[in-house]
């Protein structure tokens, strides 16, 4: 007979919470870099401006995170954690891509 360990609920709420943070500081490390870069973009006035450049950089990194991470974890069925990275790396990615249309 085989046996099978699925992850408890509080284990799965703990890595959840977790990436959560870490999640959140790389979106903030992003977004505060896309913001250096708009900064920058207004002092250089004969190129063309990198900070949608940047946010599309941002986009692709959110968006594969999302895969790798959220995907993995619901692999190996982790659906809270899985779902979590999932939304907020997938958030995260559609917010860049928000700022990489120039809207």
């Amino acid at each position: 007979m085989k046996r099978v360990s699925k992850p408890s609920i509080g284990q799965q709420v703990g890595v959840g919470v977790g990436l959560l943070l870490i999640d959140l500081t790389v979106i903030a490390w992003l977004l505060y870099g896309y913001g250096i870069t708009g900064w920058a973009d207004n002092f250089d006035g004969v190129n063309a401006p990198k900070a949608p450049q940047v946010a599309l950089q941002a986009v692709w990194l959110l968006a594969g995170g999302a895969v790798v991470t959220g995907g993995g974890l619901l692999a190996l069925r982790w659906r809270i954690s899985g779902i979590v990275q999932l939304l907020i790396l997938g958030g995260g990615a559609g917010a860049f891509a928000l700022l990489a249309a120039d809207l």
